[in-house]
């Protein structure tokens, strides 16, 4: 018996150990998204604050390697001033292939692309989103 109370302590310690490890062996993808233009006319050097409704009906989409089975959708949030989105995602260490759900006519030069996630490395991945309106 004292032989099974000493093995038990011995597991639940090194349960212990391990859940307070802090480490997930996770990488981060993150990076911001600017989109436009909103309107057909648009002057040079104006910006106009994109409204938070704008990134939110946008989803960054993280597919596998091979870019066919979708495993996550990602939210983009609006920054205070309202001039670029933001993403971020923790993703176990992979190749992942970054896209976006495009909405109407939207289109991206910089996605879809591949990333590798590594261990506690952050990726940064910026995409411009062109809306098509002329």
């Amino acid at each position: 018996m004292k032989r099974f109370i000493i093995f038990v302590i011995a597991i639940m310690a090194g349960l212990l150990i391990t859940s307070c490890s802090g480490t997930t062996d996770n990488g981060l993808l993150q990076g911001r998204i600017n989109i436009g233009p909103l309107s057909p006319v648009e002057h040079p050097g104006e910006t106009t604050p994109i409204p938070c409704d704008v990134y939110n009906a946008r989803k960054i989409m993280i597919y596998d390697r091979s870019g066919t089975n979708l495993l996550k959708q990602v939210d983009i949030k609006c920054n205070t001033a309202g001039n670029y989105g933001e993403y971020s995602v923790e993703l176990k260490p992979g190749i992942y292939t970054v896209d976006i759900n495009r909405i109407g006519m939207d289109s991206s030069s910089d996605v879809p692309k591949q990333v590798e996630i590594k261990p506690d490395v952050t990726v940064s991945l910026d995409i411009d989103i062109d809306t098509g309106i002329r």
